[in-house]
């Protein structure tokens, strides 16, 4: 007799990272375009993250009411600081942010982001009430090795540590495997939802009943159904 997994409702959630694209001058045009497409789209939160220099323009554009929420695709974990180059959550929070993306894959590689690194800005993002966006993920390598769920549990654990139990109401999770951001390639389903029901183990065993409600994420260039609802 099969199993079946107990399916728990969540509001569907949806992020944009522009990442190193789009100027200024054309992120209004941009945002109202997006808004025009998806102002009828009810009871999903959706979440627009340009790069640092479009975030005032961005969030005049999108008003306190609109349909889509701000995010910001980093910040530093200091208040302020002479800290050359970075961004403070006080900061995004003047300029009307509501999310942050934090330990996405980029910046573990190319600016050599540890899971400490992470937890550390995940718990400051909170401390200055943004929701941080965590991303973990395997590369195509250690998928090959079969090392994907040893991987992904070591990066949950690392980058939320220290982030307190009752603060993950605005926790998300993103998983986003590495070998499929640029290549064309997706996670299946079936990948997706393997690695999602290990995420939601471990986020049980940290947060206790509380971590099945956190919403977790998938990076995809296109739709990809997780049959857990996650």
């Amino acid at each position: 007799m099969t199993k079946l997994r107990k399916v728990i409702p969540r509001r569907p959630f949806v992020a944009g990272n522009w990442k190193m694209h789009r100027t200024a001058s054309d992120t209004k045009s941009l945002i109202e375009d997006i808004v025009q497409r998806v102002q009828k789209i009810a009871n999903v939160d959706m979440v627009v993250c340009p790069p640092f220099t479009s975030l005032p323009v961005a969030g005049e554009t999108l008003g306190r009411h609109s349909v889509l929420a701000l995010g910001a695709q980093n910040m530093h974990q200091s208040k302020e600081g002479a800290f050359t180059g970075e961004v403070s959550g006080p900061m995004l929070r003047d300029l009307g942010v509501r999310y942050v993306i934090l330990g996405h894959s980029e910046r573990r590689q190319y600016f050599n982001e540890t899971d400490a690194a992470v937890a550390a800005k995940a718990v400051a993002a909170a401390d200055y009430h943004l929701r941080p966006i965590v991303c973990v993920g395997e590369t195509l390598a250690q998928r090959e090795a079969k090392e994907t769920m040893a991987v992904v549990e070591t990066q949950v654990r690392g980058s939320l540590q220290g982030f307190a139990r009752e603060r993950i109401s605005e926790l998300v999770i993103a998983y986003e495997p590495v070998w499929a951001i640029g290549t064309g390639k997706v996670a299946t389903p079936k990948q997706a939802n393997d690695v999602h029901h290990k995420i939601r183990t471990i986020l049980s065993d940290l947060f206790g009943p509380e971590g099945k409600n956190i919403r977790i994420l998938i990076e995809s260039t296109r739709p990809v159904r997780a049959s857990e609802n996650d």
